[in-house]
């Protein structure tokens, strides 16, 4: 504060009238643009954390049942939708051995709690018990991964 008034009475003395209205916009233009500053970080800050999660669901199926389980979840994905699980989209990787049989899937979900939520009532249809029979006869699912991911402030997907 003390070098503000410094500079001030620097350029008032100079100046007469002309340094006034120099200094009265070089303080406006300061506390405007510090305003500006603060309200661009808090918008960037609160986009980053809205709550928005996104679940990443990676399947490891045995050899040669990925196209099965693709059918599978084209079949279910109607009922996800239904449910308010919002699948941004599917992938069967190639060109790396290592992933031959498996199958990956990305979901937007509004909050971890909608997320838990949801799936629940997923789980819950009656409708879902057909997919559960037919797992039990069809096995093909040897394992699979889930993680709940929160987008940083710079991320395209928000």
């Amino acid at each position: 504060m003390r070098a503000i008034l410094r500079f001030m009475r620097a350029i008032l003395g100079r100046r007469g009238a002309r340094g006034w209205a120099f200094a009265g916009v070089a303080v406006l233009s300061s506390g405007f643009g510090s305003m500006a500053t603060a309200e661009l970080l808090q918008a960037r800050e609160a986009a980053a954390d809205n709550g928005r999660v996104y679940e990443l669901a990676v399947y490891h199926t045995p050899p040669g049942k990925v196209p099965a389980l693709v059918t599978r979840f084209e079949d279910a994905n109607g009922m996800l939708a239904a449910h308010g699980i919002h699948v941004l989209g599917y992938w069967s990787p190639e060109g790396d051995p290592a992933w031959d049989n498996t199958f990956v899937y990305l979901i937007a979900h509004s909050s971890r709690a909608d997320a838990d939520r949801n799936w629940k009532a997923f789980h819950d249809d009656p409708a879902f018990r057909k997919y559960v029979v037919s797992e039990r006869a069809d096995k093909l699912i040897n394992s699979d991964e889930r993680v709940f991911m929160r987008p940083t402030a710079y991320s395209a997907m928000k």
